[in-house]
């Protein structure tokens, strides 16, 4: 139980962060240096990470610490965004699934040793990979608000809008900005991936899961972003490419990691 407790503490502080950066709340919506408070239970939670990852016999990985980092991440990438923009309530929605992340890191445990994880090519595609996963979480949820502001707008009368939910240009903006961002990263991933598995398997691109679902999904981000800004591609477009591309991605590596460790039990 006392292992649990400072990713308790982690999830409590994250969920009443939630409550008051939730979408509608009047608080959401002004600025000053509170929008930065969220980075505090982050520090915690970088720290459990750390712990978690560098085990002192290799670097550690599973479903729970993969989820557990993208979560932080995607705090950290909210938290420096609103010191800039207004988010309207939307890292509300962050946070909350922050507190799940890091609640189900203390529960489901470590994860399990990867192989190579000394390899300079690996570490530099771990962290990318990470960081992509991140941006295209946040993409993902910019992506479903977008889709409300739109019911909103074609149906006023049923104030499906939250108060505090951003202008649908502002939200389509933010979203295309953080496509072309996690897009450049996801292909940084892609060709550290291809170095590690050159210098360590002797082949460039493995036939699996992970590399047919990873290239899949940098098909679909590209084809999309070569729409916004060929055709102008907007709305609905832009809305089922950003959930199909994520849902690629989360395929390449999570789904499997789901699967095994939670529907079929293997560390």
């Amino acid at each position: 139980m006392l292992d649990l407790l400072p990713f308790l503490i982690c999830a409590v502080a994250y969920a009443a962060q939630a409550v008051v950066f939730w979408p509608g709340r009047i608080i959401s919506q002004r600025p000053g240096y509170w929008r930065l408070v969220p980075l505090v239970p982050l520090m915690l939670h970088i720290t459990l990470l750390m712990d978690a990852f560098l085990g002192g016999d290799g670097v550690h990985l599973g479903f729970s610490i993969i989820l557990s980092a993208i979560a932080a991440l995607s705090v950290l990438v909210y938290g420096v965004a609103s010191w800039r923009y207004s988010m309207g309530g939307m890292q509300g929605v962050v946070l909350a699934i922050a507190a799940v992340a890091v609640l189900l890191q203390g529960v489901m445990g470590g994860g399990q040793i990867v192989p190579h994880s000394d390899n300079p090519a690996f570490r530099a595609h771990l962290l990318m990979s990470m960081t992509s996963y991140s941006l295209f979480l946040i993409a993902a949820l910019h992506a479903v608000f977008l889709a409300a502001a739109e019911r909103a707008l074609h149906r006023p009368a049923e104030k499906t809008a939250s108060p505090g939910m951003l202008p649908l240009l502002t939200i389509e903006a933010l979203l295309f900005r953080l496509l072309e961002v996690g897009f450049t990263i996801l292909t940084l991933t892609l060709l550290t991936g291809i170095v590690f598995s050159k210098q360590t398997f002797g082949e460039h691109l493995p036939f699996t899961h992970m590399t047919v679902f990873g290239i899949a999904s940098w098909l679909i981000f590209a084809a999309l972003l070569l729409g916004r800004h060929r055709y102008g591609w907007r709305g609905k477009r832009a809305i089922y490419g950003t959930l199909a591309g994520f849902a690629m991605l989360f395929l390449s590596y999570m789904g499997a990691q789901f699967v095994l460790e939670i529907l079929l039990g293997r560390a």
